[in-house]
This record gives C-alpha cells, structure tokens and sequence, in this order.
C-alpha cells in the first residue's frame, strides 16, 4: 500500500497552462510587471518596493505622504513615476488605486474595511492575502513546472538559506532528499558557503536553489555572486522581484511574507516551496516512486515513525 507521500506524488502532477482562463494576477505580480526592466536607481527601488509592499494603502497617499513614507523628496516620486513610463504621479497613483480596488472583495473601497478584532487575527488576514496572491501566480504554473524540471536534473543541487531564511532551506532540503539522490544544504556563510557552492559545481551541479526572506542578508547576496560567479544557475525564493538579490538570479519567485507581529511569518513561500517540489517529484516520477518506495522501507524497518 503506498504511502501518503507516495499518492499525492502519483494524484497531484501539476497541469501545465492556465487552468482558469480568467484568473487575474494579484496586483503585486501586476505592479512587478509595470516596474520591471525599467533600470531603476536604488531610490527608485525603494519607492518601487514600498508600493509593491503596501499597494492598497500606497494607492491613495498623496505624493507628499508618500514621499515621508519611503524617506525621499517628492522630485524623487515624480522621477520614479517618469521612469516607469507614466507622465507623472497623478497618472501613476491613479493606476496604482484601480489595482488596488480590482483586487478588493466587491471592487470598492468600502470593502477595503478590515473586520478584525485583534492582531493576531490581522496576522492571519495578511497571510491569507499573501496566499490569494500566489494562488493568482500560479495560474500559469509553467515557470513552476521548469524551474522544477532543472532543479531536479541538477546533480548535486545546492539549498541555500542564511540566517531567518534557514528554516525554509531545512525544509525543502528535507523534502527534496525523498526524491532527488544529492541535494547539499548550505546554512551557513563565509567561506564555509564558498566551498560548498564552488564544490558543487565542481561534482556537476547546474542550479542553486536559494532562499531570501527579509531581512534580506548581504552574505546571502555574496554567496548568489559566487555560485553564478562559478557557473551555477540561480532559482531564488524571496518576497520582492525588484532588489539586489532578484537582479542577481537567473530566476525570481517573488511572494510576500507576513509582517504584522514581531517576527515574520512565511505562509506563502512555505506553499511556494512545497509547489516546486511537486514540480521536481513530476519532472522524473519513476525516480520519485523508486525513492520513496525505498525511504518506506527504511522507515518500516528502523520504526521512524509512530503509529497514529
């Protein structure tokens, strides 16, 4: 009898296309698409990422708020707002607020009104959001269903996740040992990441696979640089499209994180991450039923796990 793990590997192949027609992308993958390839300055950026962060409140701020929201000048908006193609802030802003009120239930600012009695309740509203809107981007699961497909015939591939991003590292690590004969996690910096980047290459490893949640580390940067830097691929799972880190990837799964407690909270890039595993374990299912088959063996044999 197989294992649960082993059914859903054989009922849950991802199907390649849109699967609704119609489906609209959440407004952050929209605004991505509006600012991206624009060679925006770090200032800009900032301003960029502030709206993709904050668009339903950013959306109806004046330049001036906006301007003390972000830390710049309001000459600085008015540039960003030219630079990403529009005549000025009043016609970006009015972009930005028939985003924001397309995505709320209703499509109006009455239904912005949030019906919470606490924050930890809010907390969950926000990841619920962020949830929405990964389930908008995969619509089309097909850079999904390839960016799986090569991570699965990266032998070695490399998981890479410093400081808060290791939790998420350890996890797709563990996962993806079930069904992939050489996966390397990496956890630490330094020269300790260096080798092990340099050293996978060196034994045939095509991609890395990193993780970079906020706040986004400059050692996790520097270990992307190396990795390209020594031929591998980048896939790169963080929260914004837009910053150094995507501008170094060869590939950016941008999702947003929950920040309205003290410490983040990962929801959407925890889905996202078990979404590219499905991705590989559907890349080569004979490897991935001989593996797991095997893995149930041992786990039988040496009582792994409790009997519920």
């Amino acid at each position: 009898m197989p294992s649960p793990q082993q059914a859903r590997a054989q009922a849950s192949a991802i199907t390649s296309g849109k699967t609704v027609p119609e489906a609209e992308a959440a407004p952050t993958s929209r605004l991505r698409e509006v600012f991206d390839g624009h060679g925006l300055s770090p200032g800009q950026r900032r301003i960029a990422q502030y709206l993709i962060e904050h668009i339903t409140e950013a959306a109806f701020l004046s330049i001036t708020d906006l301007a003390e929201r972000v830390g710049v000048s309001q000459p600085s908006v008015t540039r960003f707002a030219a630079a990403v193609g529009f005549s000025g802030y009043p016609a970006l802003r009015e972009r930005l607020q028939s985003m924001a009120l397309a995505a709320l239930p209703g499509g109006g600012p009455g239904a912005a009104e949030e019906l919470r009695s606490n924050e930890l309740q809010a907390a969950v509203d926000a990841e619920i959001a962020n949830l929405e809107n990964l389930r908008r981007d995969f619509a089309d699961p097909d850079r999904v269903i390839r960016v799986g497909r090569e991570l699965s015939r990266s032998t070695p591939l490399t998981v890479l996740g410093l400081r808060i991003s290791v939790s998420l590292a350890e996890y797709f690590a563990y996962a993806a040992r079930r069904i992939h004969p050489d996966v390397r996690l990496v956890t630490r910096g330094g020269s300790v990441a260096y080798d092990a980047l340099l050293q996978s290459r060196e034994a045939g490893g095509t991609w890395l696979l990193a993780f970079g949640m906020p706040r986004h580390a400059q050692e996790t940067l520097t270990a992307i640089r190396v990795a390209r830097g020594a031929g591998l691929r980048v896939a790169l799972v963080t929260d914004l499209a837009l910053g150094p880190l995507a501008d170094e990837a060869d590939v950016t799964f941008a999702t947003g994180t929950g920040s309205r407690l003290v410490f983040d909270s990962y929801a959407a890039p925890g889905v996202l991450s078990a979404a590219l595993l499905q991705a590989m374990t559907d890349a080569d299912p004979e490897r991935t039923q001989a593996r797991l088959e095997e893995y149930e063996q041992v786990a039988e044999q040496h009582q792994f796990f409790l009997k519920d």
